[in-house]
C-alpha cells in the first residue's frame, strides 16, 4: 500500500485525540511506560479468546515516515521494521531507544528513486542451531534479498526477475516449512507505477520462489496484491489486495503449488482509514490483517471477530516478544504493541 499523503493539521488533531503524551522523537522510548492510542472493538464473543477487550495499544515509538514490514528476531529478542521513505530498517529492543539497523535497506543506486525506495516486508528465517537470516522485499533494487544477522556477510539476491523481466517492487512475503517463499509484487515502490519508464511487467503478481531459485506465478489477477501469509497447516495461502480492498485465499498442495483463488473477505464497503494490507496468522488459524480502521481479526472461516482500531492507516503486524504473545503493529508514523492471548503460526 502506498504511503498516504500527510495532512499536518489532521495529523496534529489525531495525535491529540488518540495519543496521550507521545514521545517527541522516534528514539525516545527507553522505559516500560508507554503512551497508548486507539481501542479494542469486539464483534464476536470468540474475540475474548484472542485478546483482552481492555488491552492497551502501547506506542513504542513515533515520528516515523511510514513504517512497514515488522518481523520478530527471536535470537536477538528484537523487532525489525522498515521505514520505506528513509530507505532504512529500524530496530526496537526492550528498554532501548528505536535506532537505525540497516542503511540503505532497499535501494543502493546513486540517484533519487521516488518516494518509497526502501525495504518493505521483512522475514527473519533460520533455526536455533544456525544464524538468523533477514529476507527483505526491496522496492528500489526490485528484488528479494537475504543476509545473515549474526555473522559477517552482505546481501545475496534471491529473486529479481520473472521470465527475464524485472519485478515491480516486491512488497511482502511468507515462508513454507519446505523453504518455499511466497511474495507479492505491486508497483507501489516503482516510480510511475506500471505506466512508468522503468516498468517491465504489465501486471502485479503473486509469486512462488522455490529453493532451486525458480520463480513461478501464483496469480496475476489481483489489482494490487499486498500482505501474504500461510495457514498453520500450510494448506491455505492468504493474500491481501489493497487495490480491491479485500482478502483472497488459495489452496496449497503438499508440494507448495497453488490452485485457483477465492474471496476470503470483502472490506470494500467498510469505513475507516486504510486498505487490505499486511497480515499474519496465529497458531489457531485466525487471521490478523490490517485493513480499514486498523487490525481486523478473522476466524479461519472468514468471520470477523474483532478489530484493533489505531485511528491511523495501519500497514502490517507481527507476533513476537518474550513469550510470542505480543502483536507489533506498524501504523503510519507509529510503532505499536498490544498483548494477545495467542502466538503466531510459523512463518
Amino acid at each position: 500500500m502506498p504511503r498516504p499523503a500527510p495532512h499536518p493539521v489532521l495529523a496534529a488533531l489525531l495525535s491529540l485525540c488518540f495519543v496521550a503524551s507521545l514521545p517527541a522523537t522516534a528514539g525516545s522510548q527507553d522505559t516500560d511506560v508507554f503512551p497508548t492510542l486507539g481501542r479494542i472493538v469486539v464483534l464476536d464473543d470468540r474475540f475474548a479468546d484472542c485478546i483482552d477487550p481492555e488491552a492497551k495499544i502501547d506506542v513504542l515509538g513515533s515520528g516515523f515516515s511510514w513504517c512497514e514490514g515488522p518481523t520478530w528476531d527471536a535470537q536477538g529478542q528484537r523487532l525489525l521494521f522498515s521505514e520505506i521513505p528513509s530507505n532504512t530498517v529500524r530496530v526496537w529492543e526492550p528498554r532501548k531507544a528505536v535506532r537505525v539497523f540497516l542503511d540503505p535497506a532497499g535501494y543502493t543506486g546513486l540517484t533519487d528513486y521516488g518516494n518509497e525506495p526502501g525495504s518493505n516486508g521483512l522475514l527473519v528465517a533460520g533455526d536455533e542451531d544456525g544464524p538468523s537470516m533477514l529476507v527483505s522485499c526491496e522496492h528500489g533494487d526490485r528484488r528479494l534479498s537475504i543476509m545473515p544477522l549474526t555473522e559477517q556477510g552482505g546481501k545475496v539476491t534471491l529473486a529479481d526477475r520473472f521470465e527475464g523481466k524485472r519485478l515491480n517492487s516486491p512488497n511482502d512475503l511468507c515462508m513454507h516449512s519446505n523453504g518455499t517463499i511466497y511474495f507479492t509484487d505491486p508497483p507501489y515502490g516503482l516510480p510511475g507505477g506500471l505506466e512508468g519508464p522503468n516498468a517491465e511487467l504489465d501486471f502485479c503478481g503473486v509469486y512462488r520462489l522455490t529453493t532451486d531459485g525458480t520463480v513461478s506465478l501464483v496469480t496475476k489477477k489481483m489489482p494490487r496484491p499486498n500482505g501474504i501469509a500461510l495457514s498453520p497447516d500450510e494448506k491455505t495461502l492468504y493474500v491481501a489486495d489493497s487495490g480491491a480492498k479485500h482478502w483472497m485465499k488459495f489452496p496449497v498442495a503438499a508440494d507448495g503449488s497453488t490452485g485457483e483463488g477465492s474471496l476470503f473477505f470483502d472490506a470494500s464497503k467498510q469505513p475507516g482509514k486504510g486498505s487490505a494490507d499486511g497480515l499474519k496468522v496465529d497458531v489457531d488459524g485466525r487471521i490478523w490483517a490490517t485493513g480499514p480502521g486498523g487490525v481486523w481479526v478473522f476466524s479461519p472461516e472468514g468471520k470477523p471477530l474483532g478489530r484493533i482500531e489505531t485511528g491511523e492507516h495501519t500497514s502490517n503486524v507481527a507476533f513476537g516478544g518474550e513469550d510470542g504473545r505480543d502483536l507489533f503493529i506498524t501504523s503510519d508514523m507509529y510503532l505499536c504493541r498490544v498483548e494477545t492471548k495467542t502466538t503466531g503460526a510459523a512463518k
